[in-house]
């Protein structure tokens, strides 16, 4: 005969776990769900304890806006954020993973990263476009910054290796300064 199950035994939850653990997965396309749930989370456990955060993302990007939310939120609140790119982190993925500290950005051996200049698709009246396009611009000049600042280089490399897409394998990535270290086990961290 089956005994009762004891009262203080919690059903198994993988969203329970990584919660418990202070892990925060950020998988797909970047957009306002995605940056509102991630966002959600991170504020939730940097109330519950001051204890470091462990990011995963694997993402083509999406939505610059979205991604800068999660960026700017992993540099506000205490804990210190680490991040673990996997598969691929690009475009607005990579914003998210250089919103951590350059010592805290990590990630799994098949890793690829792309960076690219900004892009939108511009449509209306004329006077609209114009407006679109120097937002655009102004977009491709903070982003720019951003990337100089977490790697080291200058905003006039990245520019001018954004031009067009700009892949880095994990090597490139850590040259480039994108990256501190690629791991393959989580007791490397």
């Amino acid at each position: 005969m089956m005994s009762e199950p004891d009262k203080d035994d919690k059903p198994f939850s993988p969203d329970r776990i990584t919660f418990e653990n202070r892990y925060v997965t950020v998988v797909g396309e970047i957009n306002d769900k995605l940056a509102k749930a991630t966002s959600e989370r991170l504020l939730a456990l940097a109330a519950v304890s001051d204890d470091p955060i462990t990011l995963f993302i694997s993402s083509p990007g999406g939505h610059v806006e979205s991604g800068d939310m999660v960026h700017d939120l992993i540099r506000f609140i205490k804990p210190t954020v680490r991040v673990i790119g996997s598969g691929w982190v690009a475009s607005a993925g990579a914003l998210i993973f250089i919103g951590a500290k350059k010592e805290n950005r990590f990630c799994l051996p098949n890793t690829r990263f792309l960076l690219h200049q900004p892009s939108g698709g511009i449509g209306g009246k004329a006077s609209d476009i114009a407006i679109q396009a120097e937002q655009l611009e102004l977009m491709k000049t903070r982003f720019e910054r951003i990337f100089a600042e977490a790697t080291g280089q200058t905003p006039e490399r990245i520019a001018a290796d954004t031009r067009r897409d700009f892949w880095l394998d994990t090597q490139q990535a850590i040259d480039y300064g994108l990256l501190s270290k690629v791991v393959h086990s989580a007791t490397e961290i």
